[in-house]
């Protein structure tokens, strides 16, 4: 039944290309993104999880009045 269905479609092998398409650069734009990350925000963000929830002294986002 399905095959009946998709063999009446026109240009279907159009979408198997374009989902590749898509898949392939949205994989490249996340690999480069990954690699262009900074070693400093990845230490922070790998010791979040393990922080007991108090800022450190020398945070840079404290309020200076």
């Amino acid at each position: 039944m399905y095959k009946e269905v998709l063999e009446r479609i026109s240009g279907i092998g159009l979408y198997g290309v374009a989902s590749i398409c898509i898949f392939f650069g949205f994989f490249t734009i996340m690999l480069v993104w990954a690699f262009g990350l900074k070693k400093g925000y990845l230490n922070t963000m790998g010791n979040l999880p393990l922080e007991s929830g108090e800022r450190p002294e020398n945070s840079n986002d404290q309020t200076q009045s």
